[in-house]
């Protein structure tokens, strides 16, 4: 019998330091573009959405926006953390989105932004969520991709290879938005679709990156971290490896996040589908007004 393979994150540690994050004042600049993006798809589809399920997004002002654009007659928030009830009326509870405590069919529309990213096991909660909805629901996703952040991975990859003679675990692995698409098709969605979007932020140095994502709850929660301080000269190294490779003419450095966006929806047997191989009605040559092309 083999036994399960070791998780990638800490899921414990990650919301000790989403709490943390909170607590100082969270950053939500990358959760502002993720609502902007949502709502420009939601704008295309002329639909009404009366159960609504916000899954695991960092902070609240996701599920406080889709209340206020849709009045939804249900819409549940399940956070990382617990959450001060305020003045918004709608249920939160907390839950892990790797085991989605919802009966079946649910939900006509569940979101989830920048914590998929953070799962041991994206397939199996890509596939709760689809199981949550009801049939011809609507799933969108962001989550971080695999060009996220390659900058500081390269400064520390070049100082801990110069100073400590090995490299260590810093930066978590970003999933690619080429593997989203089918890892989509295989949870059981249809129409699936999953597009990146890079998102560049400048810094004065690679401190201010460090200090924000910090305040995004976003750093080093891997299980294999080092469990030991680094030297404050590994640090500063990496900031210089980091201002000579990516900095601007003016100073400042660059850092970028891949924001991959997922849409798929729970099947239905209305929904469009796609034509069997040599059902077409036209021949390709005809339809470009062409004559094919005879074999020798």
């Amino acid at each position: 019998m083999t036994s399960a393979p070791s998780p990638i994150f800490d899921r414990r540690l990650i919301r000790q330091r989403l709490a943390r994050a909170a607590a100082k004042g969270t950053e939500d600049f990358l959760l502002a573009r993720a609502i902007e993006e949502f709502g420009e798809r939601l704008a295309t589809i002329k639909r009404e959405f009366h159960a609504i399920l916000d899954a695991g997004t960092p902070s609240l002002p996701l599920a406080a926006w889709l209340a206020e654009l849709l009045h939804p007659p249900l819409l549940i928030r399940m956070a990382p953390l617990a959450e001060a009830a305020g003045e918004l009326a709608f249920p939160r509870i907390v839950g892990d989105e790797e085991n989605l405590p919802f009966v079946p069919e649910r939900f006509d529309l569940a979101v989830s932004a920048l914590s998929l990213q953070n799962l041991n096991d994206l397939p199996g909660a890509l596939i709760q969520l689809r199981r949550v909805l009801k049939p011809d629901g609507l799933f969108l996703g962001c989550l971080l991709g695999g060009q996220s952040l390659h900058e500081l991975r390269t400064a520390f990859a070049i100082a801990e290879t110069e100073i400590c003679e090995g490299i260590s675990p810093r930066v978590a692995p970003f999933a690619d938005v080429r593997a989203m698409g089918g890892l989509l098709q295989r949870a059981g969605f249809a129409l699936p679709v999953a597009d990146s979007e890079p998102i560049t932020v400048r810094y004065a140095d690679m401190f201010g990156l460090i200090s924000d994502l910090r305040a995004m709850g976003a750093t080093n929660a891997l299980t294999a971290r080092l469990r030991t301080p680094s030297p404050r000269r590994l640090f500063l190294r990496a900031a210089q490896v980091y201002a000579d490779r990516f900095a601007d003419p003016d100073g400042r450095v660059r850092a970028t996040f891949e924001m991959i966006f997922l849409s798929g929806w729970a099947p239905h047997e209305n929904q469009q589908k796609p034509l069997a191989p040599g059902s077409a009605k036209m021949r390709l040559a005809d339809a470009l007004k062409t004559k094919p092309i005879s074999g020798s």
